[in-house]
């Protein structure tokens, strides 16, 4: 009597099974199951950038960045605070020196004019350079400081015709006190004292003869006027060689108390830092070490501000884990051996019954026809649930880390053949071709015959389940390091989310079609496992309506790397770019795989990581 695929039901033996776990997997799936493959393969952990242990320091370190934020801040800050205190002492300095240069120019003017109009008449060239003299000894004791006088003539006999005596241009050449340079006065400034009373200033350097360099300073004059000499420009030139020397003392101090500031601020900044990330960090390494597994560790709990409340909580939820795990276990021990009990206990009754069925079905042609039916319906349940007390039994080895791997280098054509001789009726039922294609030369690996026999027979079910009637293939390659198989179907496809769950036990992407053909849900499960005992891979592609393709990856040698792969992954047919909802899913080495996924699967105890 024919009956619906199993999904990897075949049978282990009557043995006991050690304390295992009723969980199971699901039918049809687009997942990835074995040991992890080369980086950058499919499969391979997605490493997620600037994760904990890896990236630039700056990107690691809380209080690194606290630091240099707080530096660039105390930096913009002081140097707009010096600025902003230069600026207004600069210009303090230039409008108090403006303001003494403006009244002492004033006086003396005054103190000139009255000078010219006490004087007797005489040489004009000797009255201006009189004058000259007096008004550079004033300035010299001044009570406004320093100064330098420069006497220009403004009008005269020749002052504007260039006319009179020979040596007109002599007599009223400029005059000024000591080594300043007539030139030191601008042209704009001798014009603008022209024809007014009032005392005309500006700021402008002030030049010296014998090699000293110009210094900056305020310039302040008027015009005063003889009857008999005419007009003379006077200009007083108050250097500001000390204002500068003040600001440039200023900035310096400044400068030394910024940086002084800026240091402090960065040493204060790290040490608060410092104190708040030094019990975050204590707090990360101790959750790293919950996460390997130790639920023993605690943090230090001193005084009781924010951080100490922070340890304390933190501990109450380490101890509350702890407790929590430690309840898991029991539970997860006492489920596991319930299952195996159940399991084993079952087999004795279910021998009696399947015996008793046995003999219904075989004298069936003596029952009245009511009764045929029923017959054969019990003889269908009791295949199935023969199945799935065997895939149960199963997958408690496998969780109670007693699943022993016979292995033994074999060819794998006869395997193929053999798995694909055994879902022939199946295929023959649903109308699906199975097509073979194998080298001529044998494709040996370590590997044990039973197991991989039932993850083949598991895929080509699974594959002629969802098939639609079009042709499943079956493909076998290897290499010295790696042997494949890919088995491919043309029938409903995969979505993301069955991807996502395709190897959950008892989980089915399609639960109206799981009945239909009596499959446990453990099958595609224990193909993981078995694959994953090998220290092989089982990886699958797949698109809505495109079909999916499932390759095994096998080690030549038991648990041996897998650095190439024989055969791609993703069929020459598929469509490019194709994927759920128009979405390329994963690159795998061997090219874009849409719609693929990994799991990788313990091989220390074969449960799922």
């Amino acid at each position: 009597m024919a009956t619906g695929p199993t999904r990897g039901t075949e049978d282990t033996g009557p043995e006991r099974a050690p304390t295992g776990s009723s969980a199971a997997t699901g039918p049809r799936g687009a997942a990835a199951v074995g040991a992890p493959g080369p980086p950058g393969a499919l499969g391979s952990p997605a490493v997620r950038p600037g994760a904990f242990g890896s990236g630039s320091l700056w990107a690691r370190s809380l209080q690194l960045r606290v630091v240099t934020a707080t530096l660039l801040v105390s930096v913009i800050l002081v140097g707009v605070a010096g600025w902003f205190v230069l600026r207004q002492v600069s210009a303090g300095l230039v409008a108090n020196r403006e303001a003494s240069a403006v009244g002492e120019s004033t006086v003396g003017l005054n103190r000139a004019q009255a000078l010219l109009a006490d004087s007797a008449p005489g040489d004009p060239s000797r009255l201006i350079t009189d004058l000259a003299q007096t008004l550079a000894t004033q300035g010299a004791t001044g009570p406004a400081g320093l100064f330098d006088v420069v006497v220009l003539a403004s009008s005269g006999p020749t002052a504007s015709t260039g006319e009179g005596t020979p040596d007109a241009t002599q007599q009223y050449a400029p005059r000024a006190s000591r080594d300043v340079l007539p030139d030191s006065v601008p042209p704009a400034l001798r014009n603008a004292v022209r024809g007014t009373d009032d005392v005309v200033w500006g700021l402008g350097p002030i030049s010296y003869s014998g090699g000293r360099q110009p210094e900056p300073g305020v310039i302040a004059g008027g015009e005063i006027s003889t009857a008999d000499a005419g007009t003379f420009d006077v200009f007083y030139l108050y250097s500001m060689a000390d204002q500068v020397r003040t600001l440039g003392l200023l900035r310096r101090n400044i400068a030394l108390a910024g940086t002084f500031l800026v240091v402090l601020l960065a040493a204060v900044a790290a040490t608060v830092t410092r104190q708040v990330v030094r019990p975050v960090r204590a707090a990360a390494g101790i959750a790293e070490r919950y996460a390997s597994g130790n639920l023993t560790e605690r943090m230090q709990v001193t005084g009781v501000d924010d951080i100490a409340r922070l340890a304390d909580t933190f501990n109450k939820m380490a101890t509350a884990l702890e407790d929590q795990f430690l309840r898991l276990e029991d539970l997860s021990r006492v489920q596991r051996r319930f299952v195996s009990d159940v399991s084993h206990e079952l087999r004795t009754p279910l021998t009696t019954v399947r015996m008793a069925a046995d003999m219904l079905f075989d004298d069936r042609a003596e029952l009245p026809p009511q009764m045929v039916r029923s017959t054969e319906l019990l003889q269908d349940q009791l295949d199935r649930f023969e199945s799935l007390l065997v895939d149960l039994l199963e997958i408690s080895r496998f969780d109670a880390g007693a699943a022993a791997l016979a292995a033994a280098p074999t060819d794998l054509r006869p395997l193929v053949n053999a798995a694909v001789e055994a879902v022939g009726p199946l295929a023959a039922a649903h109308g699906c071709p199975l097509l073979v294609h194998a080298p001529l030369q044998p494709v040996t690996a370590e590997v044990d015959p039973r197991r991989i026999t039932r993850i083949l027979r598991n895929l080509l079910a699974n594959a002629v389940d969802h098939s639609e009637g079009l042709p499943v293939e079956v493909t076998v390659a290897g290499d010295d390091r790696v042997a494949a198989i890919v088995v491919r179907d043309h029938g409903v496809g995969l979505s993301a989310a069955e991807i996502e769950r395709v190897f959950d036990r008892f989980w089915r992407a399609d639960p109206a079609r799981a009945r239909t053909t009596g499959g446990t849900g453990l099958g595609l499960s224990i193909s993981a496992e078995d694959a994953a005992l090998h220290g092989g891979r089982l990886q699958v592609w797949g698109v809505p309506a495109g079909g999916a393709s499932f390759r095994l990856l096998l080690p030549v040698r038991v648990d041996g790397p897998l650095p190439t792969q024989p055969l791609p992954l993703v069929p020459p047919d598929a469509r490019p770019g194709s994927g759920v909802g128009g979405s390329a899913g994963a690159a795998a080495a061997d090219g874009a795989v849409p719609t693929g996924r990994d799991v990788t699967v313990g091989a220390a105890d074969g449960r799922p990581r």
